[in-house]
């Protein structure tokens, strides 16, 4: 069954890059409007061990892009949601699923090292910062998600070290927290980020949902396309990152027979 399940997986990349995804131990930290379909991504390529961190409660204003927002799920736990979603495409994936914040008293719980992949879609920038500073200082890949809120042009999503993200304004504020901080991440990472700045509409109401910012300055417009390509990208970012181990693997293995 697990076969059929991913039959065009296996057909497309081959059974030991496919292997490598399933042994691929994951977290993501932010299971929102990008966090949500990273998830969702990676649980059917085939990636097995997965964690999900987020504090966060579906709320109504959620469910124009937050994948496990719906109407019959508000109020509860994201990271919920979304591992009983996981567990429902393939019972035999473990998902292991963290309600709560991270941040400077919770930072010790958690051994990056442990990991192979770090996925960083909060939204709080003294938490980003802290995430990414102590993730880049262990053996796991980071990748993270700049802001997705205020885009509507797909075209204009990209990939880039952060200090070469261009007309984003969470990764300027970023970089000038390190700054603030003087501590900085230990080696360069790969960023989701688009240059494109589209203003909110002053005739839109208020949010009265009672979601959780946590450390938000401001609650700018986002939609389902932008932030759904965001997390898609992230999770394509690991995908590939596994297939060229993979693949690496394979041209030692012929260079060691050639011998």
């Amino acid at each position: 069954m697990r076969d059929m399940i991913y039959n065009r997986t296996l057909r497309l990349i081959g059974r030991k890059a496919f292997t490598r995804l399933g042994d691929a131990k994951v977290i993501i930290f932010g299971i929102g409007g990008v966090g949500s379909w990273t998830a969702e991504a990676l649980a059917r390529s085939g990636v097995s061990h997965i964690t999900l961190v987020d504090a966060d409660r579906v709320t109504v204003s959620n469910i124009n892009r937050q994948l496990p927002a719906l109407m019959a799920t508000v109020n509860n736990a994201k990271v919920e949601i979304m591992g009983q979603r996981i567990l429902d495409m393939d019972s035999r994936i473990e998902v292991k699923c963290m309600v709560m914040r991270y941040g400077a008293d919770t930072a010790s719980r958690f051994d990056f090292n442990n990991y192979d992949y770090v996925i960083d879609c909060i939204d709080s920038l003294a938490d980003k910062a802290l995430l990414i500073n102590n993730a880049t200082r262990s053996t796991a890949t980071l990748y993270s998600s700049m802001g997705a809120a205020l885009k509507l042009d797909p075209s204009r999503i990209k990939v880039a070290d952060l200090y070469k993200v261009q007309g984003c304004r969470l990764a300027a504020a970023l970089r000038r927290k390190f700054k603030q901080i003087g501590e900085y991440p230990a080696h360069k990472f790969k960023c989701v980020y688009s240059d494109e700045v589209v203003p909110n509409h002053d005739d839109a109401p208020e949010d009265a949902t009672g979601g959780m910012t946590f450390g938000k300055v401001a609650i700018n417009g986002a939609m389902c396309h932008i932030t759904g390509i965001f997390g898609l990208t992230l999770a394509s970012l690991v995908i590939n990152d596994v297939i060229a181990r993979s693949c690496q693997e394979n041209e030692l293995d012929v260079d060691e027979d050639d011998e």
